[in-house]
């Protein structure tokens, strides 16, 4: 699964070197977009032709065979499993995000609990005929358990991508979920419910010619049956993990709909496979709450973390804490101002274009530059970012006052206090 140690060596030489560098599909504009898309760090860009060594074939993954071998379903299931519990079976898991699950925000999220983390999307296409790939896709080798996320429509191209990233991470992931209109556009994500066939011949392309698992995130069918059908297609087809968002692919607005966990328990149910479930998650206790109601082996999170990178770890933003005052939620002795610096400083160990580290502030200070919309104009009017300016940002939100902490419940239980637990060791 993982690279030979010297091969690992070699390619973790520069540990500040991105892996790999690809466009990605920018849905929102930036102040600056041609200077944002820059990566934030010169001697970055200087080394952007650095090429991957491919580890020799005795570090593929045996317990997934040959490539091209077309294994037994009951095979497949125990491979499955076992891939699942070597990696120490996660439960607090960042779903991939486009532009804001990259290197540094997982880092992030993992130091405050995250025990497995998802790529952005990345385009298979443009993946495959970018030559230089090592902007928008970086990993290192703390950035375990991962999935690689790809979007597709054309099974070759979707392996051709595939195996460039395959060393490197423990699932391929095929997005099936998106329901964007750029993925209308472009054939791809929860666009591709219209057309099963295509849908399993790119699973079984990449089940039968790699050697790490495939992985699939889709979204539910308004008719549960239909959902059944299509999760027990892609698990036939050689899909070994299933992560299953609770909407349809027309309920796109996470605050107007809720997600179905009653959907998502069906599916657990019907299948052999380990399944994740993806919605509802404001903080620790939805996890566990998700959990119990599904029986998912784990529960993914995206815009929650976005703003509080700390939920694993059973931090509250204001918000959610006054909803709950009376179970005794304190500050905690984190901020969001905090986060954000530390995020700055991976950033600076780990380069990304500058807009997804613009797009990260943005969500990170929000509740601040509610206090102070000033300072928010500030950013915004900034073309150029750099990272004194932006220390400099959160150095004036703390000097202004009106800190917004992040809160903690006073006492918590075994199974919420076990992520902190990991981040004090």
């Amino acid at each position: 699964m993982k690279p030979s140690s010297l091969s690992l060596l070699k390619f973790l030489r520069t540990q500040d070197s991105p892996l790999l560098r690809t466009r990605t599909m920018t849905l929102t504009s930036n102040p600056s977009p041609v200077r944002d898309d820059l990566l934030c760090s010169n001697q970055q860009q200087q080394q952007s032709d650095a090429q991957i060594e491919k580890p020799p074939e005795a570090a593929a993954p045996a317990s997934l065979g040959a490539p091209g071998r077309v294994l037994s379903i009951d095979t497949r299931v125990e491979q499955a499993w076992a891939h699942w519990k070597k990696l120490g079976r996660p439960k607090y898991i960042v779903a991939p995000m486009v532009d804001n699950s990259e290197l540094p925000f997982r880092l992030l999220c993992q130091k405050y609990g995250a025990q497995a983390a998802y790529t952005p999307m990345l385009h298979s296409r443009i993946f495959t005929e970018t030559d230089n790939r090592n902007k928008e896709f970086t990993t290192c080798e703390e950035d375990r358990p991962l999935f690689v996320q790809f979007c597709a429509n054309d099974p070759d191209t979707l392996l051709e991508a595939a195996k460039k990233v395959a060393p490197y991470c423990d699932y391929v992931d095929i997005n099936l979920g998106c329901p964007q209109r750029i993925a209308r556009r472009g054939n791809y994500g929860a666009f591709l419910m219209d057309n099963l066939p295509l849908v399993k011949s790119l699973v079984e392309k990449l089940a039968q010619n790699l050697t790490v698992p495939v992985s699939c995130k889709i979204r539910i069918f308004p008719n549960l049956q239909d959902t059944l059908n299509y999760a027990k297609m892609l698990e036939d087809a050689g899909c070994s993990l299933l992560a299953v968002h609770g909407r349809t692919r027309d309920e796109k607005d996470g605050k107007k709909f809720r997600a179905d966990w009653g959907a998502i328990k069906e599916v657990r149910n019907a299948l052999r496979i380990p399944v994740l479930a993806n919605g509802n998650v404001r903080c620790i206790e939805d996890v566990e709450d998700c959990i119990k109601e599904t029986g998912v082996e784990g529960v993914l999170s995206a815009e929650t973390l976005l703003e509080n990178p700390a939920v694993f770890a059973g931090f509250r933003t204001a918000e959610w804490a006054k909803d709950n005052e009376g179970e005794g939620y304190v500050d905690g002795g984190l901020d969001q101002g905090d986060l954000a610096v530390e995020y700055l400083k991976l950033c600076e160990k780990h380069p990304v274009p500058w807009r997804m580290i613009r797009s990260h502030v943005h969500k990170m200070l929000g509740d601040w530059f509610r206090v102070h919309p000033q300072v928010r104009e500030q950013l915004n009017a900034q073309n150029i970012l750099t990272f004194e300016f932006l220390y400099g940002l959160v150095d004036q939100l703390k000097e202004l006052g009106g800190r917004v902490p992040l809160y903690k419940k006073r006492k918590i239980d075994t199974l919420q206090e076990s992520p902190q637990k990991d981040l004090e060791s």
